[in-house]
């Protein structure tokens, strides 16, 4: 007998009413549920930060959380930073200092640098290098992803009161 649990969250300003297994991974519920395959899965242990999203402000592993403990949350994605037709200021930002290469780590780090440059000042490159140390990327060396969130936050400040 599989036991449910009715979850109501509301994902990238859409509300979702699911009926979900308690043991169920938030990481698999907006995956395999929602099919919002952007969130990463990689070490499954909260290590890596493929699977970073914001829930209610916060930036989580989505991989260390149950998707019936969001029940009325507000949870984002990297899907909601802007789609390939209409990137968001993040993303463009990425994509014009080159800060990917497999891709792998990219959603979580969009998540993280959104994050980040809406709590931090990040006033120095190694400000930004201490934010993102909690997502792994074995691909860039991180210098082209230190160059595009210091470019998005600088952009972001232009366009604040």
């Amino acid at each position: 007998m599989t036991i449910s649990r009715d979850v109501k969250v509301t994902v990238n300003g859409v509300v979702h009413e699911k009926s979900v297994e308690p043991r169920l991974l938030l990481a698999d519920f907006l995956r395999n549920t929602l099919g919002l395959t952007g969130t990463h899965i990689g070490c499954e242990h909260g290590v890596c930060g493929a699977c970073t999203i914001i829930v209610n402000g916060d930036s989580v592993r989505s991989c260390l959380l149950l998707a019936v403990q969001m029940d009325g949350c507000e949870i984002e994605t990297v899907e909601g930073l802007g789609t390939i037709h209409n990137m968001g200021v993040i993303q463009e930002a990425f994509r014009e200092h080159h800060a990917l290469q497999c891709g792998f780590c990219t959603p979580g780090m969009l998540i993280t640098a959104k994050d980040l440059i809406a709590k931090h000042p990040l006033a120095t490159d190694d400000d930004i290098r201490e934010g993102l140390s909690g997502n792994l990327c074995r691909c860039t060396g991180y210098e082209n992803i230190v160059r595009a969130v210091r470019s998005a936050s600088d952009a972001l400040k232009e366009k604040m009161p």
